[in-house]
């Protein structure tokens, strides 16, 4: 006998759904509401398999007024893929803004997906990205998944897909790669072994390991800050720039690999770079004209970018961003003993840049390290007295370009690459001169300052410590947890140490610096933020980008300035994003009135970037015009021991000083033009409107889940108490077969979180947490099984009330539809079986039903009684109804054909403009329809 894809069969007890992949001989069946991990495969012959048809409900087991809404829930939190576009949202833990299906609806829109993601800082660009990379894999494009970014970041994304998008990748780093290369077969790579990576992109661009990641490299790439890999604008880490390009470059050749861009700025005023990056996604964007039509429209295909202002309220939606961002400088002065230790290094560091001024590599070694110095000493004493101590490492440059690109990126803060990123260590000493030529009363005279600016720990003699204690307690008090950035270890935990013995045992207090690992330094930051204590943490720069903080923190302290606009601004970035649940988030910078180093930062970058951008509403990079500029100030400084007005006039700066202003006013403008110009136009909003209410109504959203899971659970019998961000429920009064479905080893009571992330054994309130599918599971199966005990039953299938909700009789229908898709791939037609719960409802008589409008349907599943029905009776009523229930059948067989056609145009809709939108794209009801709740409203009676 042949059984049809999607139909229903019996075997071994119970209902099954046949799954494409059956044969005559061998059936491919997945249990009747079951995922795809319960799917299993039985031989006709032996299983005695044979058609079935749904049982109505029992008219016997009649429920009170919650149980549609239970049914209903349950049966909607148990889809794994709906029979929707998006097949991949019923098994993620993330319930997507309105405003992030444009990234996947555009990307559903092309064969290959080439996709440029430049959505503002904060806006969710890695939820956008794991959305597109889920639904690829959910249909079958793709099978194996890389994401590229900096070691950083790369435990973060781990996270993000496993906890989100139920994608569980390898982490490949410099760290990790021996252990996934152990046990490898003769030829084969880690990455056909590990289907879904995320891997260091420095690690990876380098010769020795890009042949083997192009060989073997999966067929979807996420490439996370891609702004890093094009555009050489002749700062630090220009070697980086190009391998990491010509990596990108490669990768892009392959005219299927699917390629998503992640960066928040990929123009930032410099056409070349925007260029560079378009032409991996469509080598003619390279030299297309954008201003005209033609070009725009191109462009529109690959390229999403929004700024918060585009999507603070969207299709009706509000998103909670900050709405505020209150910033504020924090001056102080030098005590007399610092300043005293201050003039002394200064003039030493004028010594060792007067000497030799040839342009020698030895000579620029000495300069930047006399710049590292004077940086140490501006930041803390205890960096001071390190630097003092030690010898610096960049006698190791190869040349003087060398030397100059190493001292930008350390000293400057222009690093971008995995080598100089975090590159928060104490910077030594000037190591060009050889340990057997320093003289005793050199060495002597370094120690001796060494001495000094330890003796100045503290805030009584290091004011700027003071400044900060005072700035702490006034935002704790406030109800801020503030985050403090250093930028060298020694100053973090130096800071760290003083803040911890201050402010008192009712305050967590931790550093996290570059000489944690990534791992560690997110354990760390879980560990001081898991009490209720408030909390403190003290950082360097090594958490400054990508990492999302603003879950525990609501403001930012600069206790030294970046010496680049950019990371200041990346640090703020860090509590000023999504998620965030403060309305309005601080930041305070830290600088010296005197100490002649704060000063011409503050001026020459910080103020005029803060300036700039809120005039023109973008942030930008500082242009390249800034460095030389920044340089001639502090030469100045060292070689004629001037304030920064009077170099300015003295070196002809103030007009280089105007001209950078200028040039940067310019970039700024030309990135916000090109938000204007360049924004999303392809995807319409009515569109977003459509598939967002659909996907809606068929999944539910978190506070459907919510109701559902705390109903449900009093109904089996857990006592359930209110918390902070939930509930929690004892488990230990539930039925074995409840308790035994529940994760092993969780908390007792259980705590369920509305957003993630959550502790370990807790459970989150979202349809794919284990411990909420359990419910859903238990609650289903209960009401679905005859055998079951009753009083383990929380939702019913049947229930009769009164209620003054209607006038006449009305009988509301939870159904089960089931559908056979063929959905067109890039290489074959693929068939999937999914399915789609509705719920329908006619007044009067099933022989002469008057269907009601679905916005009525949606007031009567709200409708609660007022009139008790006697069970004799509702039992007797119920019965008649489900006697007569097989006059609908063809109107239940033509509404499913209706949803299947609206379920093929929205297919049609998302697909619009891709190849194989329309080739063999087909949706299927099969029938007959499931009914598997029937519940009877009456109105209530007078007098009665």
């Amino acid at each position: 006998m042949t059984f049809a894809v999607g139909s229903l069969v019996h075997a071994r007890g119970r209902e099954w759904v046949v799954l494409p992949d059956s044969t005559d001989d061998f059936l491919v069946v997945r249990p009747l509401g079951g995922g795809t991990d319960d799917a299993a495969g039985v031989f006709p012959w032996e299983a005695d398999v044979r058609e079935a048809t749904f049982p109505l409900p029992n008219p016997e087991d009649l429920g009170d007024a919650t149980s549609a809404g239970l049914l209903r829930t349950a049966l909607r939190v148990g889809f794994r893929s709906s029979a929707g576009p998006f097949r991949s949202l019923g098994n993620i833990a993330v319930e997507p803004r309105a405003y992030q299906y444009v990234p996947l609806m555009l990307a559903l829109r092309q064969d290959t997906v080439r996709l440029l993601i430049a959505d503002d800082v904060g806006i969710g660009k890695t939820v956008e990205a794991g959305l597109i990379a889920a639904e690829l894999l959910a249909q079958g494009d793709a099978r194996r998944l890389a994401v590229l970014c900096s070691p950083a970041l790369a435990e973060q994304w781990q996270r993000e897909l496993r906890e989100k998008f139920s994608v569980d990748a390898e982490l490949v780093l410099t760290s990790t790669v021996r252990r996934l290369e152990r046990g490898l077969m003769m030829n084969e790579s880690l990455f056909d072994r590990h289907p879904f990576v995320v891997v260091s992109t420095d690690f990876i661009k380098s010769p020795s390991r890009r042949h083997e990641f192009l060989n073997h490299c999966p067929e979807l790439v996420i490439v996370d800050e891609a702004h890093t890999a094009v555009s050489d604008d002749g700062a630090g880490g220009r070697r980086a720039r190009h391998q990491r390009h010509e990596l990108l470059r490669d990768l892009a050749k392959n005219q299927d690999r699917h390629l998503i861009l992640v960066t928040a700025t990929p123009h930032s005023g410099k056409d070349e770079g925007f260029r560079n990056l378009l032409a991996l996604l469509d080598p003619a964007l390279e030299t297309l004209d954008l201003d005209e039509v033609r070009g725009r429209e191109r462009l529109a295909r690959h390229f999403v970018q929004r700024r918060r202002a585009d999507i603070r309220h969207f299709l009706d939606e509000d998103t909670a961003f900050p709405s505020d961002r209150q910033t504020r400088e924090a001056p102080y002065s030098l005590s007399p003993e610092y300043r005293d230790l201050f003039d002394r290094v200064l003039d030493y560091a004028r010594e060792q840049v007067r000497d030799e001024q040839d342009g020698s590599l030895r000579q620029r070694v000495r300069w930047w390290s006399a710049l590292a110095l004077l940086r140490t000493l501006a930041s803390s004493p205890r960096a001071a007295a390190s630097t003092l101590r030690t010898r610096a490492a960049s006698a190791e440059a190869m040349d003087v370009a060398e030397a100059d690109a190493l001292g930008r990126a350390s000293v400057l803060d222009t690093a971008d690459d995995e080598a100089l990123e975090s590159a928060d260590v104490t910077p030594g000493a000037d190591s060009s001169i050889d340990d057997s030529r320093v003289e005793g009363s050199h060495r002597r005279r370094l120690l001796d300052m060494a001495r000094q600016a330890t003796a100045l720990e503290g805030p009584t003699t290091d004011r700027k410590l003071g400044l900060l204690t005072k700035e702490i307690k006034s935002l704790l008090a406030d109800g801020y947890d503030p985050i403090v950035f250093c930028r060298f270890i020694d100053t973090a935990d130096y800071v760290a140490e003083h803040l911890a013995g201050s402010l008192g045992r009712s305050v967590d207090v931790a550093a996290v610096t570059g000489t944690l690992p990534p791992a560690e330094r997110e354990q760390r930051i879980r560990e001081l933020t898991a009490s209720d204590a408030r909390h403190v943490l003290v950082a360097t720069d090594c958490l400054s980008e990508g990492v999302n903080l603003q879950d525990a923190f609501q403001a930012v302290v600069h206790y030294d300035l970046a010496w680049n606009p950019t990371r200041h601004e990346q640090r703020e970035g860090r509590v000023d994003r999504f998620g965030q649940r403060m309305n309005t988030v601080r930041a305070v910078t830290v600088y010296g009135k005197d100490n002649s180093i704060d000063g011409i930062v503050l001026d020459v970058l910080i103020r005029r970037h803060q300036a700039i951008s809120k005039a023109t509403g973008v942030s930008v990079p500082v242009p390249n015009g800034s460095d030389s500029v920044i340089e001639a100030l502090l030469e100045g400084l060292l070689l004629r021991g001037q304030d920064a007005d009077q170099l300015q006039l003295d070196l002809g700066l103030t007009e280089r000083t105007d001209a950078l202003q200028r040039e940067w006013e310019s970039a700024a403008e030309k990135e916000r033009q090109s938000r204007t110009k360049y924004a999303q136009g392809g995807i319409h909003p009515e569109d977003v409107a459509a598939e967002v209410a659909e996907v809606r109504r068929a999944l539910g959203d978190q506070s459907d889940v919510a109701a559902f899971v705390e109903e449900s659970l009093r109904g089996l019998g857990a006592s359930v108490t209110p918390s902070e961000d939930g509930f929690q429920a004892v488990t230990s009064t539930l039925t074995a077969g409840v308790r035994d479905a529940l994760p092993p080893g969780h908390a007792e009571p259980l705590p369920f979180h509305r957003q993630l992330p959550a502790p370990r054994h807790h459970a989150v309130l979202n349809r794919t947490d284990l411990s909420v599918e359990a419910v859903a599971r238990h609650v289903l199966d209960a009401a679905l099984d005859p055998a079951m005990d009753p009083t383990a039953r929380p939702a019913r299938r049947a229930g009769v009330m009164r209620t003054r909700t209607v006038s006449v009789r009305t009988t509301l229908l939870l159904v089960r539809y089931r559908f056979h898709l063929d959905l067109p791939g890039r290489d074959e037609l693929r068939q999937l079986v999914a399915e789609d719960a509705q719920v329908l409802a006619f007044r009067g008589s099933p022989d002469q039903p008057e269907w009601l409008h679905p916005h009525e349907v949606e007031e009567l599943l709200g409708a609660s009684p007022n009139a008790n029905v006697p069970s004799d009776q509702a039992r007797d009523l119920a019965a008649r109804v489900l006697d007569r229930l097989g006059a609908i059948g063809d109107e239940l067989a033509a509404r499913a054909d209706d949803r299947a056609d609206a379920l093929l145009e929205s297919h049609r809709r998302v697909r619009a403009g891709a190849g194989a939108a329309r080739r063999g794209l087909s949706v299927r009801a099969q029938k007959p329809v499931d009914i598997l709740g029937v519940y009877v409203y009456l109105p209530v009676v007078p007098g009665v």
